[in-house]
C-alpha cells in the first residue's frame, strides 16, 4: 500500500516524508519516536511551585495576546481549577487564542507561581485530559506537526500486517518477545509505559538482529571466496626483518604472521589491521607487500590524501632500500605526461609497489598481475572507490589499516564482516606523551617549553579549530595564531601555517617545509590529524580543546613522540572539562576511544564503516550492546542452519545486500 493512499495525507504530506527518507508504510512505522510525554492530572492545591503540572482548568476570560517582538508572543488569560481564579501566560500561542471560549476545559502544562498567582504553561491542550495519556514525541518533519505525524502513522498502524517480523520465531519464544504488530502498535499509541518497553526491546533486537545478520552473511561469503595461494620464501621474510634498524612489538609480529597465513592460504585475505596513532602499522603492511612481490605479483596501496600517500611513499621506499623491489607514486596533481608514464611501466609489470591516491583507480591504468590490495584509513573511501580498485586485480588479498580510535569491544562487532589484527603496543624505544591541561592565562609557561624545544632543534604543532575568525572571540583562527606566535617569538621562529583552503602545491610546500626543518613551528587545523609523520616534532598545542572530541585530540596528540625523546602535548582551554582529564591520565587509544564513546555516545563511530546499513533507528550501540552480542551469536546459529534460505523476508535482505565491499 502507498503513503498516498493513507486516509489524511496530501501531496504536500508526501513530499515532506519523502524528503525525510520516509517512502514506504514500513518507513513510516519505523520512525520511531525518540521520547513520551506522560499527562497525568495533577491537583493544583498539594502540588509544589516548581513541580511541572497537568491540570485542567476553565476558562473564564479569552484574554489578549502581547507582542513582545517580531516573532514572539504572550497570550494571557484567566482560568479556574480547584476553587482559585488565576492569569495563564503562554508563549507563542496566539494561534490558540480563536478556539478559546469562556467557560472550555482545557488541559494545561506548566508551573504554578501562587505567590504571583500565575500560571506558566509550555503546553496547551484544547480537550480536558480524564486520565492519564502517553503522547509520543517524534524528531520533527519539516512541514509537519507532531500532532500530524501522530496522526498520519495511527492511520498507517491499520496497514501494520503488510510489515514483516524480522526476527525467527524461535527468537521471539526464546526472549518472551512481543509479535511485531503489537510491538509497533505500542511503540506509537503506549497506553502503558511498562508494555512500552517490552515493545522496544523487541523493534531493538529485530533492528539488531538484521544488522548482524546482513554483516555475518557477507562474511560468510568472503570466507568462501578463493584467492591466489602464494609461494614466499619465509626465510628471505625473515632476513628482510632482521635487516630493520629496530626490532618488532609482539603485536606487530603477529599482525605479521596473521597477514602471511592469508597470502598463503587458498581464502582470500579480508583483514583490518586496526592499530593505535604511532604503533607501527605501516611496517606490517610493508612486510606483506614484500612478500607479495617475492610471490611475483604486484601490489597497491592506496591513501586518502596526498600529503598521506607520498609520506607512505617515501617511509615505504626507505624501508624497502636494501631490496630490488620497484616502488612508483601516482597522485592526481602529477601532470598528464609523468601519469602517463608510470602507467606503461605498470602494465608491462615494471612496477612492484604502486602507492598513491584515488588516481590508482584510473580507468587508464591497467596492472599486469595485481594480487595484494593495501587501503589506509579505508573508512574515507566510497565503496564504490575499493570496489574499483579490486576490481584491477583477479581477486587480490585486501588488507584495511586504520588509526581511527573506536572501542574495542565494539571494532570487534561491527568489523565483523573482516579478520582482525590489533596493534596495542607502542614500537620499542618510544616514550609516552605527557599530556597537560592548561588555562589561556597561563600560556606563558606553555610558550617557555616551545622556545627550549626550538632551541634543542626540535619543532612543534599547533592546532587551531578554525581557519578564520568568527564572530565566536573565543575560537582561535590559524591566522590569528600565526600573528600572536610571530608576536611572542618577535618574527624570529618561521612558522607554516596549514589548512584545507590552501591548493594542493601549496599544502605540500607547507609540509615539506616543515618535514625538513626549514620551518619550526606549524600552526595548523585537523588536516594534521591522520598520517603526518614528522619524527623530529616533539610538542603538540591545541587551542579550545575543549570543543574536541577525546578520541580527535588522541589523533592530534599522536603526530607528537614519534622518536626517542620527550614528547608533550598541551590543551589549551577557557573552562574545566573532566573528560579532558582521561587524556592526562592515558595514552591509550582504545581506553580513550572508551571514555569518548561513555561521554558523548554513538557520535560518529558510524563514520568507520559503509558495510551494511551503520545508522539506527531504535537501538544504540553504548546502550544495547548487550542486545547485539545475543544477536550476533542468534545470527551465527541462524545463518549456521540455513534456515534463512527457506525465509522470504531474510532472501530479499541478500537480494538487497552491497556485495561490493
Amino acid at each position: 500500500m502507498n503513503l498516498q493512499n493513507l486516509k489524511g495525507i496530501g501531496e504536500k504530506t508526501v513530499e515532506h516524508l519523502y524528503a525525510s527518507n520516509i517512502y514506504t508504510i514500513e518507513d513510516l512505522l519505523t520512525y520511531y519516536p525518540y521520547k513520551y510525554q506522560i499527562l497525568e492530572p495533577t491537583i493544583l492545591e498539594t502540588s509544589e511551585s516548581n513541580t511541572v503540572l497537568t491540570i485542567n482548568a476553565t476558562v473564564t476570560d479569552i484574554g489578549k495576546v502581547s507582542f513582545i517582538r517580531k516573532n514572539f508572543n504572550t497570550y494571557r488569560f484567566k482560568a479556574t481549577a480547584y476553587g482559585k481564579i488565576f492569569t495563564v501566560a503562554i508563549f507563542n500561542r496566539a494561534f490558540i487564542k480563536p478556539h478559546m471560549t469562556v467557560g472550555r476545559v482545557i488541559t494545561l502544562i506548566g508551573k504554578y507561581d501562587a505567590k504571583k498567582n500565575v500560571f506558566t504553561a509550555n503546553d496547551l491542550k484544547l480537550n480536558a485530559i480524564t486520565e492519564t495519556k502517553i503522547i509520543p514525541i517524534y524528531h520533527a518533519i519539516k512541514g509537519l506537526k507532531n500532532s500530524t505525524l501522530e496522526k498520519i502513522i495511527k492511520e498507517a498502524l491499520k496497514e501494520k500486517d503488510c510489515v514483516y517480523d524480522y526476527v525467527p520465531q524461535e527468537y521471539n519464544f526464546k526472549y518472551h518477545l512481543l509479535t511485531k504488530d503489537i510491538a509497533l502498535e505500542e511503540i506509537h499509541n503506549p497506553k502503558d509505559m511498562a508494555v512500552m518497553k517490552k515493545a522496544e526491546q523487541k523493534l531493538i533486537y529485530e533492528e539488531l538482529f538484521i544488522f548482524m545478520f546482513k554483516i555475518q552473511y557477507l562474511k560468510s561469503l568472503k570466507d568462501q571466496e578463493i584467492g591466489i595461494v602464494k609461494k614466499i620464501s619465509m626465510e628471505q621474510v625473515k632476513t628482510f626483518l632482521q635487516s630493520l634498524p629496530f626490532s618488532l612489538t609482539k603485536d606487530q609480529q603477529k599482525a605479521i604472521d596473521d597477514g602471511l597465513r592469508d597470502l598463503c592460504s587458498s581464502k582470500r585475505m579480508n583483514r583490518l589491521l586496526l592499530g593505535d596513532v604511532g604503533s607501527g602499522k605501516t611496517i606490517v603492511a610493508t612486510t606483506l607487500l614484500y612478500a607479495n612481490t617475492l610471490a611475483g605479483y604486484q601490489s597497491a596501496f592506496m591513501a586518502p590524501t596526498e600529503i598521506l600517500a607520498l609520506q607512505h611513499y617515501q617511509s615505504i621506499r626507505d624501508l624497502l632500500k636494501g631490496t630490488n623491489i620497484h616502488v612508483e607514486y601516482l597522485v592526481g596533481s602529477m601532470t598528464k605526461k609523468e601519469k602517463e608514464k608510470i602507467a606503461v611501466k605498470i602494465q608491462k609489470g615494471e612496477v612492484d609497489i604502486l602507492i598513491g591516491t584515488h588516481a590508482i583507480l584510473n580507468e587508464k591504468i591497467f596492472f599486469k598481475n595485481l594480487a595484494f590490495i593495501v587501503t589506509d584509513e579505508q573508512h574515507r573511501f566510497g565503496v564504490n572507490q575499493r570496489t574499483s580498485l579490486k576490481e584491477k586485480g583477479c581477486l587480490p588479498d585486501m588488507l584495511f589499516m586504520s588509526a581511527t580510535p573506536i572501542p574495542r569491544t565494539y571494532a570487534l562487532t561491527i568489523y565483523g564482516d573482516m579478520d582482525t589484527s590489533l596493534i596495542k603496543e607502542k614500537p620499542n624505544g618510544r616514550k609516552e606523551i605527557i599530556t597537560k591541561i592548561v588555562k589561556e592565562k597561563d600560556l606563558k609557561e606553555v610558550l617557555f617549553k616551545v622556545l627550549e624545544a626550538i632551541k634543542n632543534n626540535e619543532q612543534v604543532y599547533v592546532v587551531a579549530p578554525m581557519i578564520e575568525d568568527t564572530n565566536e572571540s573565543s575560537l582561535k583562527d590559524v591566522n590569528l595564531l600565526k600573528e600572536k606566535f610571530d608576536l611572542a617569538f618577535h618574527n624570529k621562529i618561521p612558522i607554516g601555517v596549514l589548512h584545507g583552503k590552501l591548493k594542493k602545491a601549496e599544502k605540500e610546500e607547507v609540509m615539506n617545509d616543515f618535514k625538513i626543518g626549514r620551518t619550526k613551528i606549524l600552526i595548523s587545523t585537523t588536516v594534521v590529524e591522520v598520517g603526518v609523520d614528522v619524527k623530529n616534532a616533539t610538542i603538540m598545542v591545541i587551542f579550545n580543546a575543549e570543543r574536541f572530541g577525546l578520541a580527535t585530540l588522541h589523533q592530534l596528540r599522536g603526530r607528537v613522540g614519534r622518536n626517542d625523546k620527550q614528547s608533550y602535548c598541551y590543551l589549551i582551554c577557557n573552562e574545566e572539562k573532566e573528560r579532558l582529564k582521561v587524556l592526562e591520565e592515558s595514552n591509550d587509544g582504545f581506553y580513550i576511544s572508551e571514555k569518548d564513546f561513555e561521554f558523548r555516545g554513538e557520535g560518529d563511530l558510524f563514520g568507520v564503516k559503509q558495510s551494511g546499513d551503520m545508522t539506527f533507528k531504535i537501538a544504540n550501540l553504548k546502550r544495547d550492546y548487550s542486545i547485539l552480542i545475543k544477536a550476533k551469536e542468534d545470527v551465527l546459529n541462524y545463518i549456521k542452519s540455513e534456515k534463512y534460505k527457506n525465509d522470504k523476508k531474510y532472501q530479499e535482505i541478500v537480494d538487497k545486500l552491497d556485495f561490493t565491499n
